[in-house]
C-alpha cells in the first residue's frame, strides 16, 4: 500500500500539472466554435481563477452564451451557492428566467 505522503505527493503533483495545462492553453478558436446554448457561471471573488480572466473572456467568445456572476462568491461556486447555480441551471434548460446578478 502507498503511504499517505506518497499519495499527497502524486495528488500535489497532478493538481501542479493541470493547473499549469488549463492555465497555459489558449481555447479561444474553441469557444469560437460553440454551437450550442450555453450558460457560463463564475463567482465575482474567484480567487483562483478571476472571473475577468475567464468566464467574462468565455462569455464574450461563445456566440449567444448567457452568463451570470455571482457577487462575492468564490472558486467552487458550486459547492458554495449550490441552490442558486441548480435554480440558475434548470431555469435556463427550460429556456425561463432565470438570476441575473449582471447579466
Amino acid at each position: 500500500m502507498q503511504s499517505e505522503l506518497q499519495h499527497a505527493v502524486r495528488n500535489r503533483r497532478c493538481s501542479y500539472k493541470s493547473i499549469k495545462a488549463f492555465s497555459e492553453t489558449d481555447f479561444t478558436e474553441d469557444l469560437k466554435k460553440f454551437d450550442v446554448p450555453t450558460l457560463v457561471l463564475h463567482g465575482e471573488d474567484d480567487q483562483v481563477v478571476p472571473v475577468k480572466n475567464s468566464a467574462m473572456k468565455s462569455a464574450q467568445l461563445i456566440k449567444g452564451a448567457k452568463d451570470i456572476y455571482y457577487p462575492g462568491a468564490p472558486h467552487g461556486i458550486t459547492a458554495t451557492h449550490q441552490d442558486q447555480i441548480n435554480a440558475d441551471l434548470l431555469a435556463f434548460i427550460k429556456g425561463e428566467k432565470y438570476h441575473v446578478a449582471n447579466s
